[in-house]
């Protein structure tokens, strides 16, 4: 019996614990515009640091400084080293961290000190799998950026090193730790929404930035970037600033849409729902617009198929991408079952309850008024005899919304639960079996994209079963490019 079925509405109304309702204390004129029942989630309980982590990291681009800022403001967390492949980003770690913070074009330097407990790789998609392997081997706790890895096989050595390590290694997807995600996994499986059949998600922009169209800086050359480090063993091309700041607009080094935004849908999907993953993906789309030498897509659409497990039922799900979107873009994620909706903002969660009634209705766009009147007639004592006397069923709140605090940041309880496993042992939120289930599917969609045709996932095995070398990526323009 699944964990749905297991939990009853009677069980869905008595346990919305872990929320504050404050409907009541609202002013007057928010509280006419209201929703029926509103409730602001609990922040997490403060981790206390017992012990001192030093951390660095490796690759500092936007992601790079972001996660480097996030986990510096926990307590208990000291930067030690910095390494990217640019001396400008060097330059800016020391005037935004300090002199005292050594900084390198090396990452094996980094791995190779030992004072260093755990590093924070946000370099580009290719180098992943590599730099995590390494850095676990050397004893580093591993923070490693999405997607996990660039091709697919690449996550069972990661798996299976993290295994013999024992090194605590999270995935940056950081709506795994996401309070709101939290109490929708809740939610879900006390029935808040009965049985799951559907699901939509997008994430939708309008502007050159975030289409990847990142700045350059005027003094990029050879001289102040170390292209032959950054390039590894992708190609052997000469310099090229565009592909070297600009990098997720390549397959020889990014993941497209599927690794970079495909992976947080999945991230959150999986984390409400407990599920292992997919059994079938189909992805289409083209570049629409921003025709300026990349060679992945700016818009993507995917149909995605669930089977039936012991958490979920079976079910549908529609994903799209659009860097295009001429109304302004947007996010949103929603869970649909037979008894309501659940729509995910970015620090929100929203419960629509509507449920059918057992009589089905007749009259209004139906085939009842092409009766004739006397057919009619027995129609409608037959109807009344049938359904007449149906007990009348319980009204349950129409809308609920469940909001995160006021300046609530989860990459904060992202870095706190690694932080915590690195001090005090256990499991991270989103260790790299969690990783590859996330970003499986996700690049199992570039390929269906890639070779036009549907593609079968093993959500068990994590692995793509039409063909064992579309595992590698190393199908159509990928065949030489696995970025190892």
């Amino acid at each position: 019996m699944s964990t749905q079925s297991k939990n009853s509405r009677r069980n869905f109304i008595r346990k919305l614990g872990g929320t504050v309702a404050v409907a009541a204390s609202m002013p007057a004129a928010l509280a006419s515009a209201a929703p029926q029942h509103f409730y602001i989630l609990k922040r997490r309980s403060t981790v206390a640091a017992n012990d001192r982590v030093n951390i660095a990291g490796i690759g500092m681009g936007i992601m790079g400084f972001g996660d480097v800022d996030t986990a510096l403001l926990l307590p208990g967390t000291e930067l030690l080293a910095i390494a990217d492949c640019y001396k400008g980003h060097l330059t800016k770690a020391k005037e935004k961290y300090g002199d005292q913070v050594k900084t390198t074009m090396n990452y094996q330097e980094i791995l190779d000190n030992p004072e260093v407990d755990a590093v924070i790789i946000a370099t580009p998609d290719h180098w992943h799998n590599r730099i995590s392997i390494e850095a676990m081997k050397k004893g580093k706790a591993v923070y490693c950026e999405k997607p996990m890895v660039q091709h697919i096989d690449e996550g069972y050595e990661v798996i299976k090193v993290q295994k013999e390590t024992n090194k605590p290694f999270q995935v940056g997807s950081q709506w795994a730790s996401s309070i709101v995600m939290q109490k929708g996994k809740e939610l879900y499986e006390q029935g808040a929404i009965g049985k799951l059949n559907f699901v939509e998600v997008f994430t939708d922009r309008f502007d050159a930035l975030g289409a990847w169209e990142y700045s350059i800086p005027p003094d990029a050359s050879p001289e102040t970037c170390d292209w032959e480090m950054f390039q590894g063993n992708a190609t052997n091309m000469p310099f090229d600033a565009t592909r070297f700041f600009r990098w997720r607009n390549y397959r020889d080094y990014g993941t497209g849409m599927a690794g970079d935004l495909f992976v947080h849908l999945f991230t959150r999907l999986h984390t409400i729902t407990s599920s292992l993953g997919p059994n079938r993906v189909y992805a289409t789309g083209g570049l629409r617009y921003w025709d300026d030498g990349r060679d992945v897509a700016d818009v993507m659409l995917a149909l995605v198929d669930y089977p039936k497990s012991e958490h979920h039922p079976a079910f549908n799900m529609s994903m799209r991408v659009n860097f295009v979107d001429g109304s302004g873009g947007g996010d949103k994620a929603r869970l649909v079952g037979d008894e309501g909706e659940m729509v995910l903002g970015g620090n929100d969660i929203t419960i629509k309850k509507k449920k059918l009634s057992k009589a089905p209705g007749y009259g209004g766009w139906d085939t009842f008024n092409t009766f004739p009147e006397k057919t009619q007639k027995a129609f409608v004592e037959q109807y009344d005899k049938k359904y007449g006397n149906l007990p009348v069923e319980m009204q349950e709140p129409g809308e609920q919304v469940f909001q995160a605090p006021e300046g609530y940041d989860m990459r904060l309880d992202h870095f706190a639960d690694w932080l915590k496993v690195i001090r005090e042992g256990g499991k991270t939120i989103e260790g790299p079996e969690f990783g590859l289930r996330a970003c499986g599917p996700a690049l199992a969609a570039n390929n269906s994209l890639y070779d036009k045709k549907v593609v079968h996932w093993d959500p068990v095995a994590m692995k793509i079963v039409d063909e064992p070398s579309a595992n590698s990526g190393k199908n159509n323009k990928d065949k030489e490019q696995s970025g190892k």
